[in-house]
């Protein structure tokens, strides 16, 4: 067998979902041996992405929902004025398409911030297979809910906060999202670009870099370059409460 081909037998055996380390975290979560099966059997398994490069257009057709497996990537989304709108940002085991059932076309882009590698699940496929399976359909249906909960948050966030708050809540969230994937909850790095997290908070791009200043001369965080070190998170949580109006004065 030919060098290039044995190589690569490894990497679609790690593709399957019983090998999956996320496999607890995303839809084949609670399934059985042979219903597992059943679920990786309809899933695709993509070339990586490259850093920059779409998962997919906003307005194309929706087909599918994917699973990431690794890396990150950002939805955007261009409004009427043809300003960019930053609306979601993805990491492993979270699903990336469900907005795009009920209009069947995808609402924004979703673009790589590294390189990304995700699973694809076309979604006539999923749908006639969650009804054979009342867990994966239970699954699904708790990843919507949770898709929605996540764009209220979003939106109390940015209506009600202010913007010190707005990027603690951020942290706090990135910090969570961590934990559960079973990584450092207090050390990470941030796949997105300032610019990125200030277009999704509503703020410019310096008031990002003057907030993580001050978060750091408070000794909150310590942030060099991309990684950053949460070093109080009972005062991280206290600048993201509504009710501490020193905060939006400081």
């Amino acid at each position: 067998m030919p060098d290039h081909l044995s190589r690569r037998r490894p990497s679609l055996h790690e593709a399957r979902c019983q090998t999956c380390s996320l496999s607890s975290l995303c839809l084949p979560l609670a399934l059985e041996l042979e219903d597992m099966d059943h679920f990786d059997a309809i899933i695709r398994r993509r070339a990586p992405l490259k850093k920059g490069e779409p998962l997919f257009r906003q307005d194309e057709t929706f087909t599918s929902v994917f699973a990431v497996r690794s890396g990150s990537l950002k939805q955007v989304t261009t409004e009427g004025s043809g300003n960019d709108q930053l609306t979601n940002f993805y990491l492993p085991s979270e699903l990336v398409g469900l907005d795009g059932i009920d209009e069947e076309h995808y609402p924004g882009s979703v673009i790589a911030l590294e390189t990304t590698t995700v699973c694809e699940i076309p979604f006539d496929r999923l749908d006639m297979l969650a009804e054979e399976l009342p867990d994966l359909r239970s699954q699904l249906f708790r990843s919507m809910s949770k898709e929605m909960r996540d764009d209220r948050r979003m939106m109390r966030l940015l209506s009600r906060k202010t913007a010190d708050q707005r990027m603690a809540s951020f942290l706090i969230t990135l910090s969570d999202r961590f934990r559960r994937r079973g990584y450092s909850p207090f050390s990470f790095r941030l796949s997105m670009s300032r610019a990125d997290i200030g277009n999704y908070l509503g703020l410019a791009v310096e008031t990002v870099s003057r907030i993580l200043s001050r978060f750091q001369n408070q000794d909150v965080v310590a942030v060099s370059g991309r990684e950053v070190n949460i070093l109080g998170m009972q005062r991280l949580v206290a600048l993201a409460e509504e009710e501490t109006p020193e905060v939006a004065s400081s």
